[in-house]
């Protein structure tokens, strides 16, 4: 097949998406794929005559963006400066001609207009096929607010929460209470996210969510163990329990090797890893998500269990969950991104 991979952006995910993306060509060229990693918002400077092959010969290298994934997020301004067009709109030179011209293309991108579903319904009028969710349901999950919202209505058990405005008063009521958890409302990777214990650290965490996103999202903290389940066409692949050496599962530690366990299956008892698997089943059809997507949870210490929110593009980076969970199951890499391809 002809395929199109779409990595990059400018979301502060970029470096993320730019290694799932390079781990994802690797593989599909070694299924003997014609394959090109492109950056959506860079794009291809050279004239583009239609011919898919043509392009593909040339080998587009971007290993000059592809490095190891830093410990904090990019700087997007800097990779802005890069745009040679003055930046006229968020797909870089030939992506759209690029796109139509594959037979699919895989979306190896994270974050603000990766997951939010403005690319999806762009390809949606376009007739592009890709991969992941549809355009209705990335944005559903995406907004967290929304999402824990639906989660309500369906009896999915998730921690209280409330959401704010940038502009609006956001003093946290009395009958929250402290600890809480402070992120971006539309956002990922744990960026823009904080634990506030007092009133200063609320303000604080407040003002770097506000960075990201005009609607900061304020929950009750869950202490005890995280897990994710990842679901592939439908169906929950193993539960993996996540546990950072130091602090929480934030951005640093997602993504820099040796700084989290990660156990897959995860070390609990079958009826409540059955538990995990029916619910993030039952997260997937509320949420409408297709192809394939990731549900993350914790559980205190009564065991109790709290849906925390929904990935439809899970990373695919080396130290990515849905990977791990894959070859829990006997699915390598290369296979994963061919069933994923298949789904569509």
């Amino acid at each position: 097949m002809n395929i199109v991979i779409l990595a990059g952006g400018i979301s502060p995910e970029r470096d993320v998406s730019l290694n799932s993306g390079k781990m994802i060509y690797d593989a599909l060229k070694q299924k003997g794929h014609q394959v090109i990693l492109l950056d959506v918002y860079l794009g291809y400077e050279a004239e583009f005559f239609g011919d898919f092959a043509v392009i593909f010969s040339q080998n587009i290298d971007w290993a000059a963006d592809i490095v190891a994934i830093k410990s904090e997020s990019p700087d997007i301004e800097a990779v802005k400066l890069r745009r040679t067009d003055g930046d006229k709109n968020f797909f870089g030179p030939n992506v759209i001609n690029l796109c139509q011209a594959a037979d699919i293309v895989f979306i190896a991108l994270h974050g603000e207009s990766g997951e939010n579903g403005k690319i999806q319904a762009s390809f949606d009028l376009m007739g592009i096929r890709y991969t992941g969710s549809g355009h209705m349901s990335s944005a559903i999950a995406m907004d967290k607010t929304l999402a824990k919202e639906l989660f309500g209505w369906h009896g999915i058990p998730t921690p209280r929460s409330l959401s704010f405005n940038k502009n609006e008063t956001n003093k946290l009521p009395e009958e929250m209470g402290y600890p809480v958890i402070v992120k971006a409302n539309n956002g990922g990777s744990s960026v823009g996210v904080g634990i506030a214990g007092n009133d200063v650290e609320y303000a604080n965490a407040l003002t770097e969510a506000f960075r990201y996103d005009d609607i900061a999202l304020v929950e009750q903290y869950i202490e005890g163990r995280e897990f994710s389940v990842a679901i592939l066409a439908g169906k929950a692949l193993p539960v993996i329990e996540i546990a950072p050496k130091q602090g929480f599962f934030d951005y640093h530690n997602k993504y820099q090797p040796g700084a989290t366990v990660e156990t897959c299956p995860a070390g609990i008892p079958a009826e409540t890893a059955l538990e995990l698997q029916q619910l993030a089943e039952k997260v997937y059809k509320i949420l409408r998500l297709s192809n394939y997507a990731r549900v993350d949870f914790m559980m205190d210490g009564k065991g109790k269990i709290y849906c925390l929110e929904a990935n439809t593009l899970p990373g695919m980076a080396p130290t990515s969950l849905l990977p791990q969970e894959a070859v829990a199951v006997g699915i390598s890499f290369g296979d994963l991104c061919e069933q994923i391809i298949a789904g569509v």
